[in-house]
């Protein structure tokens, strides 16, 4: 599978199969992800904990200390928390988000899954959202796992990516066309 050694060829690929493989082994898989992705969560939440992750200036002792202090906090603990603790060590906190994002595929390839990345300028009601995981289990014949990014800059419509697939029917994908063709005409 083209896919699968994408992902393990990357530092994230490495480091997400190596959780992977030990969560599988403990048989904790339920229980990493669902701790991974509310670390994802929080720095999603968080400016202050992106720049934590992302910024050089801080030491690996400064980031662990404060990844300690938010782990606690937020109940992480376990596996999902020790291997968070070896990538700050390790000086890879920067790429925990790719590695997390690489885990949920790992994980969602062993079950027989599918993951599809869905951008939306406003959140969806639970009958759209029912609605879109039907259609891509029908093209996919995968049970579908939906991660969504509101993104109010697509104005309307919705961008799919599922696999190496992408389906864009965002209204601003659509008035660039229209641009484009304007700017032809002339």
């Amino acid at each position: 599978m083209a896919g699968e050694e994408t992902i393990v060829s990357s530092v994230a690929g490495r480091y997400a199969t190596a959780l992977f493989d030990l969560a599988r082994e403990a048989n904790q898989i339920d229980a990493v992800k669902a701790d991974v992705e509310r670390f994802d969560a929080l720095i999603a939440e968080s400016a202050d904990l992106r720049r934590l992750v992302r910024s050089p200036v801080f030491s690996a002792a400064e980031q662990l200390q404060a990844l300690t202090a938010v782990l606690d906090r937020a109940e992480i603990g376990g596996l999902a928390a020790n291997f968070l603790k070896l990538v700050t060590s390790n000086r890879r906190l920067f790429a925990v988000r790719d590695m997390i994002r690489a885990f949920r595929e790992l994980v969602a390839d062993y079950r027989g899954e599918a993951t599809a990345e869905v951008t939306v300028a406003e959140p969806l009601k639970d009958d759209h959202v029912a609605a879109l995981k039907n259609a891509l289990h029908a093209v996919s014949g995968k049970q579908v796992d939906l991660h969504f990014k509101i993104d109010p800059a697509i104005i309307g419509g919705i961008v799919v990516k599922l696999g190496s697939r992408m389906v864009d029917t965002s209204l601003r994908t659509k008035l660039n066309a229209i641009r484009h063709a304007m700017k032809e005409a002339r």
